[in-house]
């Protein structure tokens, strides 16, 4: 079977849980996605073979 490789950024959601504004809360969720981790996850739970490539800076 073929392969599927994808190309893009990871994205980091934090949110506070229920309701609540940051200053409100001690904890934070994180939640990740972007377009192309997502179609790479959903391929790959259909038993698709996938890669996801990404590239990160070279500064902190």
């Amino acid at each position: 079977m073929k392969k599927v490789v994808t190309f893009g950024e990871i994205m980091l959601r934090l949110s506070a849980p229920g309701y609540q504004r940051f200053i409100q809360s001690n904890n934070l969720n994180a939640t990740f996605g972007g377009g192309e981790a997502n179609v790479a996850v959903s391929l790959s739970n259909y038993g698709i073979p996938t890669d996801f490539v990404t590239r990160l800076p070279k500064n902190d």
